[in-house]
C-alpha cells in the first residue's frame, strides 16, 4: 500500500507541475489590476491555457486522493516537493532552453534528500479518521496563517515579497485541503457514495481547494515561479507533516534518525532554492 501511496502521489506531482506552468502562462496575460478580485478568475476562464492548467490540477487532484486512502498524509505530501523539478522538466521545453549541469545536480539534491528524509522518518500509523478536538484548533491555525499572510501581501506592490506571501498562503490552503481530502477520501471508500456526500470535510476540501487555486493564481500573477514556489513547496510538506501529527495522530522515527530527516530536509532546501533562483523556470512563458 505504502508503495501505491508513493506512486500516486508522483503521479499528482507531475499533474499538478504540469497544471502550475500552463496557469503561470495565462496568468501573465491579467492585467495586474485584477489581483486578489473576483475579475482575475473571469479573465483566466477565458483563456484555453488556463483551462488546460487546470485539468492538470483536477488530475492531481484525483491522484492525491487516492494517495492518501493508500497511505498516510506524512508520506503523500512530502512527495509533493518533487513537483518541482517536474515543473522545470516540463518548463524547459516549451521555453527551448537547456538545463545547466548545476541545475540536474540540484535536482538530485531533492530527489535524494528527499527519499533519506522520508526513508529516515518512516511515516506511518495514525487514523482513517480523526475527531473535532483535533480539527478545530487545526482549522484555526491555518484558516489564520492564512488571512495573516493575505492580508500582509495586500499592502504589498507586486514583486517577490508578494508572490512568496501568497504562495505561502496557497501552501497552507493545499495543506489543509489534502487533510481534509483524505477524511472524504476514506470515508467514501469506507462508508459509500451517501456518506462522502454528507460529510463536513468534503464540503471543506472543496472550499479550501478553491481558495488555494484562487491564491495561487494571485501568487503566480503577482511574481514568477522563481518567487513563489519555494515557499510553496516546501510550505505545503511541512504544514502537512504537522497536520498529520497533530490531526491523524500519525508518527515519524523520532532520536537519532532527526539527523538524517535533517540532512533529507536540507538537501530539498538547497535545491529547491537553488532551482528556483538559478535556473530559468518558466520565467515569462510569453514566447
Amino acid at each position: 500500500m505504502l508503495v501505491l501511496c508513493v506512486l500516486f502521489a508522483l503521479l499528482g506531482a507531475a499533474s499538478n507541475a504540469t497544471g502550475t506552468v500552463l496557469q503561470r502562462k495565462a496568468a501573465l496575460a491579467v492585467p495586474a489590476k485584477d489581483a486578489l478580485k473576483p475579475r482575475l478568475m473571469v479573465d483566466l476562464v477565458r483563456q484555453p491555457v488556463w483551462l488546460l492548467g487546470i485539468c492538470g490540477v483536477i488530475g492531481a487532484a484525483l491522484f492525491q486522493a487516492l494517495a492518501l486512502v493508500t497511505g498516510p498524509l506524512t508520506l503523500a505530501q512530502p512527495v509533493f516537493v518533487l513537483e518541482l523539478p517536474f515543473a522545470l522538466l516540463i518548463a524547459l521545453p516549451v521555453l527551448h532552453r537547456n538545463l545547466p549541469p548545476s541545475g540536474w545536480v540540484a535536482v538530485g539534491c531533492m530527489v535524494l534528500g528527499l527519499g533519506l528524509a522520508l526513508a529516515a522518518a518512516a511515516p506511518g500509523g495514525g487514523r482513517p479518521q480523526a475527531p473535532m478536538a483535533r480539527w478545530i484548533p487545526a482549522l484555526a491555525l491555518c484558516v489564520g496563517a492564512i488571512a495573516c499572510t493575505v492580508a500582509t501581501a495586500r499592502h504589498r506592490r507586486s514583486g517577490p515579497g508578494r508572490a512568496a506571501l501568497l504562495g505561502t498562503a496557497a501552501a497552507v490552503g493545499n495543506a489543509l485541503t489534502a487533510a481534509l481530502m483524505k477524511s472524504a477520501a476514506n470515508t467514501f471508500s469506507d462508508d459509500g457514495f451517501t456518506a462522502f456526500l454528507t460529510a463536513w470535510q468534503t464540503y471543506g476540501f472543496a472550499v479550501c481547494g478553491i481558495t488555494a487555486v484562487f491564491l495561487l493564481e494571485n501568487a503566480l500573477q503577482a511574481g514568477s515561479i522563481a518567487a513563489s514556489q519555494p515557499a510553496l513547496t516546501l510550505g505545503d510538506a511541512t504544514v502537512s507533516l504537522l497536520l498529520g501529527i497533530l490531526v491523524y495522530a500519525e508518527h515519524i522515527r523520532t532520536g537519532w534518525w532527526i539527523l538524517p530527516e535533517l540532512a533529507g530536509v536540507a538537501l530539498v532546501t538547497a535545491g529547491t532554492l537553488y532551482i528556483s533562483r538559478a535556473v530559468p523556470l518558466t520565467g515569462e512563458l510569453s514566447g
